[in-house]
This record gives structure tokens, sequence and C-alpha cells, in this order.
């Protein structure tokens, strides 16, 4: 078994508290309440002097229109277009200004409505694969269904072309 004196448990710090020990402590907890205080009063007084100031802030943001859908009638002509062009819903830019003169809609609207759209409801179908410009084709041009080295798609490309 261990055994120790006080001053061996002193000195590591196990030991009861000295009256030294004691006013430090004492002392840090006077400073912590100091800077508490002083932080409060800071507090005090930066609230009396913009108070005004947060507070109508704070009514004209509270007064803002919420976002919300688009009229109706927009959606409608929108969703019209959207189902024309569903294999490909990529508007040009002058089907983008046409549909924003028709809805009443600025340009960034029209755009975040369409990249939205395709997000959450368009599902690209994967080219045919016997479409004839998909077929696999050897150097001279003729047509295989084999997949053996030295096949090329339209073009000599060994790699089909995108849309």
């Amino acid at each position: 078994m261990f055994q120790a004196d006080d001053k061996t448990c002193c000195e590591l710090g196990g030991g009861g508290s000295s009256d030294e020990d004691e006013q430090e402590t004492g002392g840090h907890l006077d400073g912590l309440s100091e800077t508490i205080g002083e932080d409060n009063e800071l507090k005090n007084r930066l609230l009396n002097k913009y108070s005004g100031y947060l507070s109508s802030l704070w009514k004209e943001l509270s007064r803002k229109k919420k976002k919300g859908k688009l009229p109706r009638d927009a959606r409608q002509k929108l969703l019209h277009w959207w189902q024309l062009h569903y294999r490909w819903p990529y508007p040009s830019e002058l089907e983008k200004a046409a549909l924003s003169e028709s809805t009443g809609l600025d340009a960034k609207q029209i755009n975040n409505w369409f990249i939205n759209q395709r997000k959450r409801h368009w599902k690209p179908a994967p080219p045919p694969m016997l479409a004839p410009e998909y077929r696999l084709h050897d150097h001279s041009g003729a047509s295989t269904s084999s997949a053996h080295t030295g096949q090329y798609f339209p073009g000599g490309s060994a790699y089909p072309r995108g849309p």
C-alpha cells in the first residue's frame, strides 16, 4: 500500500488547499464577475443606442412578402412547353424570351423553373440502341452487330456522338 505524507501530497496537488490557493481562485472569480458586469453594461448601452434601428429593421423584414408559387397561368404555359419538348427540355434563348413575354416572368424565373423541373421530373431517355446513327460501323462503313475491334461510329469515331 502506498502512503504519502502531507507535504508530498500537497506538492503533487492532491492534498488540501492552502490559503494561497484560495486567494488565487477568489481573485480569478472576482475578475470574471467584473468582466461579465462590463459585458452586460456594454450590451445595455448598445441596445439603448441601436434599439430604434433594430426594431425598424425587424418590422421591415417581417413585412416583406414571403416567397410564393408562380402564377397559375404562367405555370400552365411553362408546363405546356415542357410537355411539347419533354425529350429535350432545354429552351433556346429566343424560346426563353418568348416564354418570359407570354408568362410575365423574368428570365431568371424562367431559368430557375426549368432547372427545378428537369431536376425533379425529367429522366433523360437513353439513346435507342437500334437507331442507325448508333449502330457500329467498320472502317468501310458496313453495318455490323458484332462488337470486335476495329468498330467505329459514324464519322470514324470510336465513340457515339452526343444528342
